[in-house]
């Protein structure tokens, strides 16, 4: 298996698990007592997800320069 195809099955494992956090994070909104920190935490989280997305999708794009 060369990189290319370990950063491809990264990104799908991170694209699965922030989708998991979308609705793990809207079920929880929807609960009127809802523990503020936790859902913050989780929002971190997938915001931490969606920063390693970039990087590996950019190890995916050669460079160009316009």
């Amino acid at each position: 298996m060369n990189e290319q195809d370990m950063i491809k099955d990264k990104l799908t494992e991170l694209r699965s698990e922030h989708r998991d956090l979308d609705d793990v994070i809207a079920r929880l909104s929807e609960r009127a007592p809802f523990d503020q920190l936790q859902l913050q935490r989780l929002k971190k989280r997938k915001l931490v997800l969606k920063d390693q997305i970039i990087q590996l999708e950019s190890r995916l794009l050669p460079d160009i320069i316009a």
